[in-house]
């Protein structure tokens, strides 16, 4: 994929942000002084535009924040418009405001529900987003909760009537997503891929060692200590999930970013021959090596935490960066705009999903064949036990 100058410098910034620590030194390949040209002009808007469309704009202003002042040195003027100095300003006020108030409420949340004897495990983004340098600049969404059965149905009873707006419950999967003061929760019971049953074995093994083995690490947040997936079982979920989105749906590159932000936090004492076992019975080495060659290539990733990295895959890499360029956040670029609990919305909806599995092929010919079949079935499958059931 070719790249004006203002989409390369977007993929600058955005490497500069990510590999920068707490004390705003680089440790990425990505460490040098100037991390985009420093002698061309850009269109900010678009970078700003890129930025949202990914769900990025903390990374992009944490790239720029940290090469203004050589940009100010050679150009004599700030490295951005006003326009857009304000915008990244008002974002990032608005996303530090917003991540402050969600661990105020996850705080309130996890005391209630070990109050009735009740226990979960943050998965997802929040809890990946404490692998950050600026946790805090990092967009929050939903508050992902996993938990076996017996808590997940416990779970539904205290919170539902608590809730402003309850979201229909997918029984087969053991998911209920609800409203609770502005706060979008979702439970699981299982974190199914709906790809392939060798997937659905593997995480569901993760699942099994991390609720019953007790295999889990520590969030202090505040006052009260969350429980979050070790980081072994952590990559399996992370990894699947960004599968499951990339064959259905579409996938962005904030998702992607914290793979890597996982994998180079916990580079020092990941298991990576249990993360090869587990890849292999999963047939997801050639998925992992292609976006490795992603992560490395496009990303800045230092290839020494990045485990099984291989350079011939970096065809493979350059055609997920053109597919995760054109579909966004979740995909959300490319999904129909109609009601998705209308007629019309659902049938383009599952046209969209299909479409989806096509364009796919030209990096995974034969899984996105494979995956898409097991996801036709599978929908088919739990729809008909569904109607059993009622």
């Amino acid at each position: 994929m070719n790249l004006t100058t203002t989409q390369q410098a977007f993929f600058a910034l955005v490497r500069t942000g990510l590999w920068i620590d707490v004390k705003g030194n680089s440790y990425g390949k990505q460490g040098e002084a100037s991390p985009i040209a420093l002698d061309l002009e850009y269109d900010w808007g678009e970078i700003y535009q890129l930025a949202e469309d990914q769900s990025v704009v903390g990374l992009v202003a944490t790239g720029i924040e940290t090469v203004q002042d050589a940009w100010f040195q050679l150009h004599g003027s700030e490295m951005l418009p006003r326009k857009y100095v304000l915008k990244f300003i008002g974002n990032t006020l608005h996303l530090e405001q917003k991540n402050r108030a969600m661990n105020k409420f996850m705080a309130r949340l996890i005391r209630r529900l070990r109050e009735r004897d009740v226990h979960a495990l943050l998965i997802k983004g929040h809890g990946i987003g404490q692998c950050y340098a600026k946790p805090s600049w990092r967009i929050c969404g939903d508050i992902d909760l996993l938990l076996d059965a017996d808590n997940y149905e416990t779970a539904k009873k205290l919170l539902l009537p608590l809730a402003q707006k309850i979201e229909t419950e997918d029984m087969s999967l053991m998911h209920q997503g609800m409203t609770v003061m502005d706060m979008t929760i979702e439970l699981h019971g299982t974190l199914h891929s709906r790809l392939s049953k060798r997937i659905e074995r593997e995480i569901d093994n993760a699942q099994r060692r991390c609720l019953v083995d007790g295999e889990v690490r520590v969030w202090h947040n505040g006052k009260t200590d969350i429980f979050l997936p070790d980081a072994n079982n952590d990559v399996i979920f992370i990894f699947t999930h960004i599968l499951h989105h990339f064959f259905i749906d579409g996938v962005g590159l904030r998702q992607i970013c914290d793979w890597c932000r996982l994998l180079w936090t916990f580079r020092d004492t990941l298991d990576v021959p249990l993360l090869e076992q587990r890849l292999r019975k999963m047939g997801l080495m050639s998925e992992w090596k292609a976006f490795a060659a992603y992560a490395v290539g496009w990303l800045g990733m230092p290839v020494e935490a990045m485990p099984f990295y291989d350079a011939r895959y970096k065809l493979k890499g350059d055609r997920i960066m053109a597919l995760v360029y054109e579909s966004g956040n979740f995909g959300k670029k490319l999904r129909p705009e109609h009601p998705k609990d209308s007629v019309l919305g659902k049938v383009k909806m599952s046209l969209h999903k299909l479409h989806n599995f096509a364009r796919v092929t030209n990096v995974f010919p034969l899984d996105s064949v494979k995956f898409c079949c097991h996801f036709i079935v599978d929908g088919v499958t739990k729809k008909t036990k569904t109607n059993e059931e009622i």
